[in-house]
């Protein structure tokens, strides 16, 4: 399965808020989990690009980005 079709498989339903985004309209994100897969994008561009990443690569951004929030 290519990462395209993952996408397009994932249905609208699996995508959710990040907990860190404030609804302000600021730095939004959601997040799709798939196996092998976990897909973000932009919350406020629901048909702009997406991130793939493998599980290992998830938990390296997610350690990443929380290291870096106050």
């Amino acid at each position: 399965m290519s990462v395209e079709e993952s996408v397009s498989a994932t249905p609208e339903s699996a995508w959710f808020v990040s907990s860190y985004s404030s609804g302000a309209g600021g730095e939004c994100v959601e997040v799709a989990s798939r196996p092998g897969v976990t897909h973000v994008r932009d919350s406020k561009d629901k048909t702009g690009p997406v991130v793939s990443l493998t599980p290992v690569a998830w938990t390296e951004f997610v350690g990443f980005v929380a290291r870096r929030i106050p």
